[in-house]
């Protein structure tokens, strides 16, 4: 996703220089889009440049990005504020932000929703956690791929928000696919039925835009079921120190394992309706 959010950045007049842990990917960015610019480490990424943004995988990879000792923090300009895409824990949000002040530096965490086709159609949704000063500074930047982006709260709250998010997809996804699995079985013509109810009470994104290929036992769109485990997991710690109760969330996380042992790691969340079949 980070590929063609870097390229609205570049489309809207920004200079940007690209870091990315396969140098290849880098050099094919820096090839397509005239003027970007490729950096060996974050910290060479980040020198200079007034916002810096990483989109990585886990809490690890991003204290890596900023705080290892190649990290982003070590080569940003003081006033210069650091943008998290990353879906990663509300404490490691805390932590971040905690460093990032003490170095005269700014920290959003701001997760994304939208997926790939979100990125490329610079239709995100920005789920954001910081100073207000901080966010100031980032929103029109971020606004060359978001359609909505929005301060939700001090630091952590942007990755809460996501988790808000996450816990939404899960439950809808699983009750389209038992919907869809149903409706088979009961003779219907499954396609005919969403566009029958599309418009009513059961409309969500999820019906509109993966039920076609549920029905077809295509999942090679969207979010992965192994980076939804990722996300499911983060949610469930959270709870557990927040004292809200998953129960629904708990189990779907069941349900995508068991979509992993049938191979579905890379499958997207819509998979969850394989395993009501007994297979893709």
């Amino acid at each position: 996703m980070g590929y063609p959010m870097a390229g609205h950045l570049v489309a809207r007049g920004h200079r940007v220089a690209v870091y990315n842990r396969s140098a290849e990917k880098a050099a094919r960015f820096a090839a397509q889009f005239s003027g970007a610019s490729t950096a060996p480490t974050p910290r060479a990424a980040a020198a200079g440049a007034d916002v810096i943004f990483a989109c990585v995988g886990n809490d690890d990879d991003l204290r890596q990005v900023t705080i290892g000792a190649e990290g982003a923090f070590h080569g940003m300009k003081p006033g210069a504020v650091f943008v998290d895409h990353t879906t990663a824990s509300a404490e490691v949000a805390r932590e971040l932000h905690a460093r990032a002040k003490e170095m005269g530096l700014g920290f959003v965490d701001a997760p994304i929703s939208g997926g790939q086709a979100g990125a490329e159609k610079g239709a995100l949704t920005v789920m954001c956690g910081g100073e207000p000063e901080a966010f100031a500074e980032i929103e029109p930047v971020v606004a060359a791929y978001a359609r909505a982006c929005r301060l939700m709260g001090p630091p952590g709250s942007g990755q809460l928000t996501k988790m808000v998010n996450q816990i939404c997809i899960a439950g809808l996804v699983q009750g389209l696919a038992e919907a869809l699995d149903f409706a088979t079985r009961a003779g219907l013509d499954g396609a005919a039925v969403i566009d029958l109810i599309k418009n009513g009470a059961a409309q969500s994104w999820q019906m509109e835009n993966r039920h076609a290929t549920m029905l077809a036992g295509e999942f090679d769109f969207g979010f992965a079921v192994e980076w939804m485990r990722k996300d499911l997991a983060i949610c469930m710690a959270e709870a557990r120190r927040n004292g809200a109760s998953l129960p629904v969330t708990a189990l779907i996380d069941q349900f995508y394992a068991e979509v992993e042992r049938m191979g579905g790691k890379r499958w997207d969340t819509s998979s969850l309706i394989a395993r009501l079949r007994g297979g893709a």
